[in-house]
């Protein structure tokens, strides 16, 4: 059985992989050309999601509504990446 402190660390390790996998993509990849606040503003958005994620898995809720409450939180991370990275929705806030 997986402890809770487990799971925190293995909810928080996967956007640090992410990150990490971005940072060396930057590095290598032609044509990835990420700033600064980029990385910023991806691990706010990763980080934030990770946290909400763990506090949804720590409370006393069901397994069913635990699922889809973090099923609605990557949801809503998806369509604001989507919408920074291309704009989807036209907003002022759209990339590209």
């Amino acid at each position: 059985m997986i402890l809770n402190k487990q799971k925190t660390k293995i909810i928080f390790a996967v956007p640090a992989l992410l990150i990490l996998t971005a940072f060396f993509g930057n590095l290598f990849a032609e044509g990835w050309n990420w700033s600064p606040s980029d990385f910023l503003i991806a691990g706010v958005l990763l980080f934030g999601t990770a946290f909400f994620v763990n506090l949804v898995m720590r409370s006393e809720k069901t397994r069913f509504s635990k699922l889809l409450i973090c099923f609605a939180i990557l949801l809503v991370l998806a369509l604001v990446w989507i919408e920074l990275a291309v704009g989807i929705f036209g907003s002022p806030v759209a990339g590209s």
